[in-house]
Formats: C-alpha cells, sequence, structure tokens
C-alpha cells in the first residue's frame, strides 16, 4: 500500500493529513474517479498532488509507487492563470517538475513545455478549460502520459452551478484520451443538485463523493444595514485591525475605495480582471507580505489566495449568488482565529437587483440586433467566418454601434454560451512593431542615438519588420541596450509619433472567435434551455442571495451550510442573528 505520508512529509514537510485529506488522497489513489467538497482553505491541492506524485502510468492500469518520482502526469484543469502560476511556483520549491500553459505564451514556448511533458519528467501540466478547446492541443495531449486528472472549481461544469463555463464540458471529452486515468473533481461550494451534476458531466463511473463541514466556528458571518456603505466600511477597518479584503462589483469602484481607504490613512490597493499580469502579481505580492492592508477587488482576486490571516472579508455589493458569497467569505479566518464576513445592505439593493437581471438577459432581439452587429463590425460575410479571431473592445464597440454596454457584454456571453462564437475575457498579449518607412528612408530620419540604438537592435534581431507587426520580447531589448522598461516605452512612442514606426504595446485585450459560419438572423436561435431556464436560475440565485442578506430571525450560518445540504448546524452563536437573540435573553 502506498504510503501517502511519507511523500507529504518529504515534499510539503507536513507532520500530518488535513481531515478528509487522506480519505479523498486513497479514494483517487485507488483509480476511483472522485468529488471532493472541502471550504476554502481545507487543503484542496494536497488531494491531487500528493496521489499524483506516487502515480507511476501504464497503458493497461496506472501503477503505484513511492521510490523516486515515477512517470505519469496529472493534468490539472483550473480557471485562473494567477492560480496555475502560484500552484507551479510552489511545486517547483519543492523540486517537483510541474509547467502551465496559459494565453500570451508564443507558440515556441507552448511547444517547447509540452515536448517536456512528453519526454521529459514533468509531474503536473496546468492548463486552462478554454485549452482544452485547441484542436492542436488535444492532438498533442493523446501522446502525453497522463496518468491523473484533477478539475479544480468543478462546480463550473454545471449549468446548475453558479458560475457555469461552457469550456468545462470539454473535459469529459479528454477523458477519452485515457480510459484508465481516474478524475478527481473538486470545489468549495456546491448544492446536493451540483453535487449530481458534476459527477454526471465529468463521466464518473460511479458516485463517490467526500465532503467536509462547511461549519467554520471562527468566521462570524454579519449583514450590517446602514445609510452609508463607505461611512460604515470605513466604521468596520478601523475598529477591526488587520488583513482585509473589500468586494464591489465592477472595476472603477475597486480604485474608487481604494482612494477612498488611502484618504482616510488606510493602506489600500485596488485589483481586477483588466489589469496587467505583471500589475497583478504585484499588487497580490503587496498584499500578501502586509504592506498592503486591504484590498478592493472584483471577484477576480480570490481563487488561490494563499493567506491565512485575513481578518476582514467586506462586501459592499451584493454578490450574485450564495455559493459566490460564502466562497469569497470563506477568505476570512483561514488561521482559525475570530475574523468576520460583513455584507453591507441598503434599501436600495433590493431595486438594485432587479436592474441587474434585467442587464444580463436582455430580450432575445437585442441578442440577435448584438449578432449582426458583430459581423459587421468585422465585415464577416454570412457563411464565413469559421475560426475567425478578433480582438474586441466592448468600450469601441458600443461607441461605434451606439449600443448600452451591460446588456451588450451580456449579449456577447450569451451568445458564447449558445455555441456561436467564443468570448475570452482580456488575453494579455505581447507588444508588437513594424517600420513603416523604406530602408533607404530610415537611414535619412533624424533621430536620437539611443533610438538610433534600438531600431539598428530590431534590425538585427527580428525579420518581418517593414511588412508585418512583429512581437518582441521588451526584457531581452532592455538587458541587451541596459536600459529601463520606461526608457524602451518612451523611445518607441517617440519613433511611433514621428511616424516611423507603428508600436502596439502590451495590452490585455478581449477577443471574439467565431465557432461557426455566421448566419442569417433568421438561422440564429436560442433555446429555451440557453435563454428563459438560464434566467429563471439567475433570478432565483439572487433572489435567495437577497433573502439571506433581508432575513433576521435565522443563524446566518445555519443558513448557508442548510443552503448545500448540511441540515443539521446548531446556531452559531456569533453572528449578527445570534448576537441579537442573545442580546433579547
Amino acid at each position: 500500500m502506498t504510503d501517502y505520508l511519507s511523500i507529504l512529509r518529504q515534499y510539503w514537510h507536513y507532520d500530518d493529513f488535513r481531515p478528509l485529506q487522506a480519505e479523498i488522497i486513497h479514494s483517487i489513489g485507488s483509480g476511483r474517479d472522485t468529488l471532493a467538497l472541502l471550504p476554502t482553505g481545507g487543503g484542496k491541492s494536497i488531494c491531487f498532488q500528493v496521489p499524483a506524485m506516487a502515480m507511476a502510468f501504464s497503458k493497461d492500469q496506472p501503477t503505484y509507487s513511492i521510490t523516486g518520482v515515477p512517470d505519469g502526469i496529472c493534468l490539472v484543469v483550473t480557471p485562473l492563470v494567477a492560480l496555475m502560476k502560484d500552484q507551479v511556483a510552489h511545486l517547483q520549491e519543492r523540486g517537483i517538475q510541474a509547467v502551465c500553459l496559459y494565453a500570451g505564451q508564443t507558440a515556441k514556448e507552448t511547444a517547447e513545455l509540452l515536448d517536456n511533458c512528453q519526454f521529459g519528467h514533468v509531474k503536473f501540466l496546468y492548463v486552462s478549460p478554454e485549452r482544452l478547446e485547441s484542436e492542436r492541443f488535444r492532438t498533442r495531449l493523446k501522446f502525453l502520459p497522463i496518468a491523473m486528472i484533477a478539475v479544480d472549481e468543478a462546480h463550473c461544469i454545471s449549468q446548475w452551478g453558479y458560475d457555469f463555463r461552457p469550456s468545462y464540458l470539454r473535459i469529459a471529452a479528454v477523458r477519452e484520451f485515457f480510459p484508465n486515468a481516474p478524475v478527481l473533481a473538486l470545489t468549495a461550494t456546491a448544492t446536493p443538485e451540483v453535487v449530481d451534476d458534476i459527477q454526471e458531466k465529468l463521466l464518473f463511473k460511479e458516485k463517490n463523493v467526500f465532503r467536509q463541514s462547511f461549519i467554520r466556528s471562527n468566521l462570524s458571518y454579519v449583514v450590517r444595514p446602514c445609510e452609508s456603505k463607505t461611512d460604515m466600511l470605513l466604521h468596520i477597518l478601523q475598529s477591526v485591525p488587520g488583513s482585509s479584503i473589500v468586494y464591489v462589483r465592477n472595476r472603477q469602484k475597486t480604485r474608487e475605495i481604494s482612494d477612498l481607504l488611502n484618504k482616510a490613512r488606510i493602506s489600500a490597493d485596488f485589483f481586477h480582471a483588466g489589469l496587467m499580469n505583471a500589475d497583478k502579481d504585484q499588487k497580490m505580492q503587496a498584499w500578501k507580505n502586509d504592506q498592503t492592508r486591504v484590498m478592493v477587488a472584483t471577484n477576480a482576486f480570490g481563487m488561490g489566495i494563499d493567506k491565512a490571516d485575513v481578518r476582514t472579508v467586506i462586501h459592499i455589493d451584493l454578490p450574485d449568488t450564495i455559493e459566490a458569497y460564502f466562497q469569497e467569505a470563506g477568505r476570512a479566518g483561514r488561521d482559525g482565529k475570530r475574523a468576520y464576513a460583513v455584507l453591507l445592505y441598503h434599501d436600495s439593493d433590493h431595486a438594485k437587483v432587479q436592474k441587474r437581471i434585467a442587464d444580463s438577459f436582455p430580450p432575445r432581439d437585442f441578442l440577435k440586433r448584438v449578432y449582426e452587429a458583430v459581423g459587421d463590425y468585422y465585415e464577416v460575410a454570412i457563411g464565413f467566418g469559421a475560426e475567425q479571431r478578433f480582438a474586441f473592445s466592448l468600450t469601441e464597440f458600443c461607441k461605434e454601434k451606439k449600443l448600452p454596454m451591460l446588456q451588450t457584454f451580456s449579449a456577447i456571453t450569451l451568445l458564447a454560451q449558445a455555441g456561436y462564437w467564443d468570448f475570452s475575457e482580456e488575453q494579455e498579449t505581447p507588444p508588437r512593431v513594424q517600420i513603416r518607412v523604406t530602408r533607404e528612408q530610415l537611414y535619412k530620419e533624424s533621430i536620437s542615438s539611443d533610438e538610433e540604438l534600438l531600431l539598428n537592435f530590431l534590425l538585427r534581431h527580428y525579420t518581418g519588420l517593414f511588412t508585418n507587426p512583429v512581437i518582441f520580447n521588451p526584457d531581452v531589448i532592455c538587458t541587451q541596450l541596459h536600459c529601463s522598461p520606461e526608457n524602451l516605452h518612451q523611445w518607441l512612442v517617440k519613433l511611433a509619433q514621428d511616424d516611423i514606426i507603428t508600436y502596439i504595446p502590451k495590452r490585455k485585450t478581449p477577443f471574439i472567435t467565431y465557432l461557426q459560419d455566421r448566419l442569417p438572423l433568421e438561422m440564429l436561435t436560442i433555446s429555451e434551455e440557453q435563454f428563459e431556464k438560464k434566467q429563471q436560475r439567475y433570478q432565483q440565485k439572487l433572489m435567495e442571495m437577497l433573502e439571506y442578506a433581508e432575513q433576521s430571525s435565522f443563524c446566518r450560518q445555519q443558513v448557508l451550510v442548510g443552503y448545500f445540504g448540511e441540515t443539521t448546524a446548531e446556531a452559531c452563536g456569533c453572528c449578527d442573528v445570534c448576537f441579537n437573540a442573545q442580546k433579547q435573553q
């Protein structure tokens, strides 16, 4: 029998497993498809990393060994690039070979990483669910020694879940390549309905669920009605010391609230999906190291956070679902000490919920209008367009087509879920440059010595500069020319202003990729399942969240864990409802 505890101690230096980890590991290690429901901070990654280190690949059946590092790769599907990078870095620090594939890597880099997986000693390959939709990747994947598949945030595969992503459905197709590789599905939030759906969608051979109690005795759930949410936010942060996360719904608000806190001498920063990856990493690291006390963020901030001493998680805006709220709130107090999850509530939130429903599900005719507008915008002819990919700016598109932004974003998302196109939000694209003048004209231009040095370097190291925009590596240029990134950017901007080059800086860009040829409007169909039923589920989830915020009769923790099927919990004694009941006794 495999000694998983020895592997844990050898690579992770922990004395023992956390509750339920050992049982989950033995289940997946014996080759059984397994679904693990562990609360935020429950140690989900250990549940696939330890058995993967013990699993050797065989064409007939996986075998097990703890001597050295056996062959056989664990394919990890996770939706967040930051989480991939973080886990890969931690594994590499422990001497374990791990790699990840994400948007922004060049074709050469991707090919080299997959070569290492095929011919080297890689143990973990992290990919996004969208990567599984690439025919080129699936072709390479078939030749890899995949011994196990781990699916993080597995609730995303269920249309009954709060964060359904169509790309997750591709995982079941990938299983066909590796019939003997067991699947470990992991999530921190799943209702009984979603639990069944996950196992069905991932083609479990038999039902097999491990569920840890969702009760957090050290976490106080509080709903705070208030006239001014910003005043209440300041009061809470001034009353409760320590690290904090403040969640809001939109990007502009992250900066506004961050500025407000800094003016009140509370150290804060902001975080959202539109930031460059380097900026995200810097902000995250400063917060983890307590250089920044408060992170004001959209829901893009959270998955994979490895910070145990968060004392407060404060929601200024009502989340879409109880699942989302429970997962975000659960990032407080992972060190076991007293912590607070506070939801700020104002009477106007009820009306805002109704508007949110209307914005998220605009009329069917509007969906058709947006579909036609996108095709016209990119000059895609009817009967053409399949597999064509276009950089997409929602702001510019809505401005040109005179469309409302929120409803347009929802329409594009709904059309993606219906399978007409893929909408990938803000991938980081590398910088590109093209020389606009002829070679003869270039030598006649009056430019500074620094700009001349830069142009000579580009001409020596990159081909095709006179015909197409060429991707370049600014880090390499800065190293070779002994300049700062700021100086390099200034030189490129000046050359572009002088019409000598076209310079496209590194940026975050959403993409629309047509999955099928453009259809005439009369053939565009949105099924009841894709629209009305989805709308009903979304409305139901929002109303459940609203009801949680507005009720003051039942223990908050009992309501939350009961939602996930845990019906025997006792009153927590530390939420606002329990506290008020104790005062009245």
